[in-house]
Formats: structure tokens, C-alpha cells, sequence
């Protein structure tokens, strides 16, 4: 996945701008491309004609259909099975980590509130997916 192309599922605009700004100066050779919802994510991800993310960063909670259902409905589908999903949320129940990796999950990543901290997380996650290949 070197350079290659993440999939951001994030529905706070202040949460995408912060990613967005983490990763331009961390990862300025990767291109992002942000989903709002849930919603069009799997179609999109079917697509045949776009390019295929190696990494979907998935958001949690989310109106309408929750960032759960989407990691069931991309762990449902054989033909995505190449397709890391980090689920990058600020939730920290255990239940909710167990549930995550339990459907699918590559990896469950906190999202902390301090920026630096923020970015640091996210540029550890990222290059970790990024030295593994994708998957």
C-alpha cells in the first residue's frame, strides 16, 4: 500500500479535517478519498472501475447505519478480503473493541482528542498497514 489510496469513513468534519492534516504532513505520497457515512461505501468499494483502497479507515458511530454494519457488510464480501479496515473511533469499551475484531477488524485504534497525540496514532497505524502490505 505504499502511497496507494485510504478510504476515510468519518461523518465529523472536524474529525476528517484533523485526519486530512495528519496524514498531508505525514503521508503526503498517500491519496485520501472521505465518505461521510456509511452509506454508497460498499458500492464503492465493489466498484470494478475505481481504484480499490488498501485501507479503510472506519469510524464507528455514525448516523443511520453504524460503522459496525459496514464492517460486517466489506467482511461479508470474499472479493474484499485484500481490504484492511482500521476502526479509528473514540470509543474505548471493551466490548466494543472485542466486537470489532470479532466482525472483521484489522485493527481498533482510539482516537484521542489531543492533536499531536491524534497524529501520532494515526501515522503509527497507518505505517504499520502501510510495512504489512495492505493486509
Amino acid at each position: 500500500m505504499a502511497g496507494g489510496l485510504i478510504l476515510v469513513v468519518e461523518d465529523s468534519e472536524e474529525d476528517t479535517e484533523a485526519i486530512e492534516r495528519a496524514l498531508s504532513r505525514s503521508h503526503p505520497e498517500v491519496a485520501l478519498e472521505f465518505a461521510s457515512g456509511t452509506e454508497g461505501v460498499l458500492a464503492r468499494l465493489l466498484d470494478p472501475a475505481a481504484p480499490r483502497p488498501g485501507l479503510v479507515l472506519l469510524d464507528l458511530n455514525m448516523p443511520g447505519r453504524d460503522g459496525h454494519s459496514l464492517l460486517a457488510d466489506i467482511r461479508a464480501r470474499g472479493e474484499l478480503a485484500d481490504v484492511t479496515v482500521v476502526v479509528f473511533t473514540s470509543s474505548t469499551a471493551p466490548a466494543e473493541v472485542e466486537a470489532c475484531y470479532a466482525a472483521g477488524a484489522d485493527s481498533y485504534v482510539y482516537k484521542p482528542v489531543n492533536f499531536d497525540l491524534f497524529r501520532t496514532v494515526l501515522r503509527g497505524a497507518v505505517d504499520y498497514w502501510q510495512q504489512q502490505g495492505g493486509h
